[in-house]
């Protein structure tokens, strides 16, 4: 029985670790955990906000995830998105998914994310 997803894995091209930091931290308000020693000699940044971990590790031959995504559930949805679009990210509005509110975004690198917020 599945019980949880502990983590979703993004990728990134090499040496992009900065701008990942940049990104994840300062705009969407993630915080940077540590990479186990012998995997942070991979590269790529580990961020985590409560109990949601995102993960980017680099590829070589890195091409972003247009379609594939992870879903974050966010509080505040309009004054969220609003900080993102004050940071220059495009924000796309959907309202297709009956009971929530919620929009799509891009990292720096072209990585969909998904930012959701029940409604009531």
């Amino acid at each position: 029985m599945i019980t949880a997803v502990d983590h979703v894995q993004l990728t990134a091209p090499p040496g992009s670790e900065e701008r990942l930091r940049s990104y994840y931290v300062d705009v969407l308000g993630l915080t940077e955990i540590p990479k186990p020693p012998a995997l942070a000699a991979r590269g790529g940044c580990w961020f985590q906000s409560g109990p949601v971990q995102l993960h980017l590790g680099i590829e070589e031959d890195f091409r972003p995830a247009r379609k594939a995504h992870p879903g974050l559930r966010v509080t505040g949805i309009e004054t969220y998105a609003a900080r993102l679009e004050v940071h220059g990210a495009t924000v796309i509005w959907d309202e297709n998914l009956p009971g929530y509110r919620r929009f799509y975004s891009e990292d720096p690198f072209g990585n969909r994310l998904e930012f959701l917020e029940p409604l009531g």
